[in-house]
Formats: C-alpha cells, sequence, structure tokens
C-alpha cells in the first residue's frame, strides 16, 4: 500500500504497474463513508490521476457530508436525483409487472420532459439513432430541491410543449404527465429518499382539468356508422398478401362492443359465446384491462352475431385458443389500427385521422342509450357497466352524446337499410367502388 496524506485522506495502491488512488473516509462511517475507490464516472476502477482523485474525494466529502447534515435533522440519509432517480422508478416498475409496456413508454417520455424541465433549463434531451435520451451531460437535481413553485411553472411550461398534432399538449395531456411525475414522488416517499408528504404535485393548487378547453369527443351518428360499416364490408385491400383479413369483422367488434381499442384487439376466440350471446372482456397474456371493474361480459348483439359467426366460419378464421384478431405478421396482438380505418373511412368521404378508435366506443354508447331494456329505455348506470365503469358518471360527463338521430330500438344495432334514404349517394359511391 502507498503512503496515505493525513490531510487528504488519498492514498495509492500498486496495480499492475499503475498506482491507483483510493480514500480512508472511515470518519463518515455513520453515514455510509469507508476505504474506497476514486473511480470516475462511468468506471469500475479507481483513477490513476492525482488531481482528478483529489477532486472526486472532495466531491465525496460534500456528499457525506450533507448526508450528515440530513441525518443531524432526521431527514433521509440517501437523497434521490433526477434522472437517475426516474430510471430507477421505471425499473421497478417494469419488475411489478403491474403495468403495460404501453404504459412505460408513456411515462418515460412524461418523466423525460421533467429532465428536460427541471434539470436541461427545458432544452431538449439528445438522443440516440435508436431513440435512446442521452443523459451524460445533463445534470441532476435533487428531487428534494423541487417545489410548489417550481411544477407550477412546469405546468406553464407543458402547456406550450407541443403535440404531435402541430399544436399544444392539451390540458388532459398536462395532466398526464403530472401524473407520472406524483407516482415518481410516491415511490421516493415510500422508500424514505425524501420527506413525508415530499410531493409537490400533490400539492398543487390548480391543476390542469380533463377536458378543460375541449369540445365533445369524436363520435358517429348512427346512421355515419353505419356506412363505415358497410364501406369495411366491401373493402379490397390493395395488397391482400400483407392486408387484415378481418376488417369487417374487427369494425364491427368495435361498433358493437364499446370495447376500448387494446381489449377489442386483445379479445380471444374462447371470449365470444354464441350460446350465451355474450363478448367477455378479460385479462390474458396478450394483454392487461384498465381496471378491476373492467373484467366484464357484453351482449353479442344479433348484428354482430352474424357477423363474427360468418367470419368464424371462413377459410381466413383464427385458431379457437388464439387471438380472435391474430397479427397478419405472426406476432400477437396488433397495437395499431389507425392506417387500416383511415383506408375505410376515407372511401366514404373521411379525412385521414378524422375516425379514430375510442370514437367507437362514444359512438356504441350514443346508439346504446337509445336502446329498449325490458321494455324500459336503458339506465345510464347498465351501460356504464358495459364499458367497464364503476358509476354512470363518465356517461354523463364524456361518453353520452345526443344525435340529430334518435329512435329507440331492442338493439344496438348499425344497418345501412334502415337509412336508405340519408346514405343513398354515398352508399352508391362505395358499392361502385367495390364493383
Amino acid at each position: 500500500m502507498g503512503r496515505k496524506s493525513k490531510k487528504n485522506r488519498l492514498y495509492s495502491r500498486d496495480q499492475g504497474g499503475e498506482l491507483r488512488y483510493y480514500a480512508d473516509l472511515r470518519d463518515f462511517a455513520d453515514v455510509g463513508g469507508g476505504r474506497e475507490a476514486m473511480c470516475p464516472r462511468g468506471s469500475q476502477r479507481a483513477t490513476t490521476d492525482d488531481l482528478l482523485a483529489q477532486q472526486l474525494l472532495a466531491d465525496r466529502i460534500r456528499e457525506l457530508e450533507a448526508r450528515r447534515r440530513r441525518k443531524q435533522r432526521g431527514e433521509p440519509l440517501e437523497e434521490a436525483a433526477l434522472p437517475g432517480y426516474a430510471a430507477e422508478h421505471l425499473t421497478a416498475k417494469a419488475r411489478s409487472g403491474n403495468v403495460t409496456e404501453q404504459w412505460l413508454e408513456a411515462a418515460e417520455a412524461h418523466l423525460l420532459a421533467g429532465i428536460e424541465f427541471f434539470c436541461n433549463g427545458g432544452r431538449p434531451v439528445a438522443k440516440t439513432t435508436d431513440g435512446e435520451p442521452i443523459l451524460a451531460g445533463v445534470s441532476t437535481r435533487e428531487l428534494s430541491s423541487i417545489g410548489v413553485e417550481e411544477v407550477e411553472k412546469y405546468v406553464a411550461w407543458l402547456s406550450e410543449r407541443p403535440n404531435r398534432k402541430g399544436g399544444s399538449l392539451s390540458p388532459s395531456s398536462q395532466r398526464k404527465y403530472l401524473n407520472s411525475l406524483s407516482n415518481l414522488f410516491r415511490r421516493a416517499i415510500g422508500q424514505q429518499r425524501v420527506g413525508v408528504g415530499h410531493n409537490p404535485v400533490s400539492a398543487l393548487m390548480d391543476k390542469p382539468q380533463d377536458g378543460e378547453g375541449r369540445g365533445e369527443a369524436g363520435w358517429l351518428e348512427v346512421p355515419d356508422a353505419a356506412l363505415l360499416l358497410e364501406s369495411a364490408r366491401v373493402y379490397r385491400p390493395r395488397r391482400e398478401d400483407i392486408a387484415m383479413p378481418f376488417v369487417h369483422p374487427l369494425l364491427a367488434s368495435f361498433l358493437l362492443t364499446g370495447g376500448r381499442p387494446s381489449e377489442v384487439l386483445g379479445l380471444e376466440v374462447g371470449d365470444v359465446s354464441f350460446t350465451r350471446r355474450t363478448v367477455t372482456f378479460r385479462p390474458n397474456k396478450w394483454r392487461r384491462l384498465k381496471t378491476g371493474m373492467s373484467h366484464r361480459s357484453v351482449t353479442l348483439w344479433p348484428q354482430l352475431e352474424e357477423i363474427l359467426s360468418e367470419y368464424l366460419g371462413s377459410d381466413v378464421a383464427p385458431p379457437t385458443d388464439g387471438l380472435l384478431f391474430p397479427s397478419v405478421k405472426g406476432t400477437g396482438m396488433i397495437t395499431d389500427v389507425r392506417k387500416m380505418i383511415d383506408n375505410v373511412a376515407v372511401s366514404v368521404g373521411w379525412k385521414r385521422g378524422e375516425v379514430r378508435p375510442y370514437a367507437f366506443r362514444h359512438t356504441y354508447t350514443a346508439a346504446r342509450l337509445q336502446t329498449i331494456d325490458h321494455g324500459a329505455p336503458v339506465a345510464q348506470y347498465t351501460v356504464a357497466k358495459e364499458l367497464g365503469h364503476g358509476g354512470d358518471a363518465l356517461i354523463k360527463r364524456v361518453y353520452g352524446h345526443l344525435g340529430t338521430v334518435r329512435h329507440r330500438s331492442a338493439h344496438v344495432e348499425y344497418r345501412v337499410e334502415q337509412h336508405q334514404e340519408s346514405l343513398a349517394p354515398r352508399l352508391r359511391l362505395i358499392r361502385a367502388d367495390a364493383a
């Protein structure tokens, strides 16, 4: 062992002909100090540079002194800092198995925005060619130093952040960014990495409200839904070898169950019961459900029964123990059907991007609210349970729509034969294209 300096605690060891530097920090043993290698950032070996070793030692002493002060104040010994703790948090979430890959990707994007604001002066973080963030040059920031006032500034910054459509983030999107940050603070509190109750997001008085500044959600009137379904029935893709062979039954399942996009895309053949006339949404290996209330059975309406019966009896029917709508690439569950919907919708006058999967959930709700249940208008609570909600508040506030075409029926259905007069010009157009 080389000589140890009492002044700076450094000492060196000869390792393979090189002197590598270590430090004796046992006088900080009460807060984790000991004999430690002076390793530069990103290295697992002690440095051979005397000046760098002295700088590393000074940094380590400051860290241990800060820990000792926190101990004296009764605060957590080990702080949590962005962006390192964000990675730790996401890793723990992934290991728990309680979240989906989609959730993790969204949370990572939300926390990266927080790192840009709190650690990088609001500047975008550079990324690799594979899209991975490069955090080497980004400053760290202790979570305990982030207060309510700064989170308020973060909300203002988010309100001007561009979205993928060329506009700015909506209040509901801003709320999702805040939720991800709040979730990180909750973990830090539980691990005693910040003081009890230190969650500046929860303490924020005025949070962006879901739906604030937004108009009514997109949905289709019953005649329009019937037209779209007819367009799907006669739709012929340009490349049948790579196209989905179940466009019509898939859109029918969206429109006639009210399921969330992932719920419908994750249906298995066994979830459809022609005997009980039900479609059951349950968790499986392909996807989880959003909440405990999401495990439910909905009525297999006559129109959907006809369409699925024909589909499952055809040459393109999936295996009985697999997905109802499997990926044509053989990779499991389909995750994005927007392009397919666009191809069907543009043939009857909609623009690309104008009809999206969640519009079908709203459409089903509006149509279902017009049906008769045991001789009386269906209860909103009944419809809410079919959507997988715990109560009817969202039906009243979000999903319930009053269309211009209203009629009471025993079934949810979208049949073009019932709207021939209003749809005639557009029907001739799609049938001419199909011919």
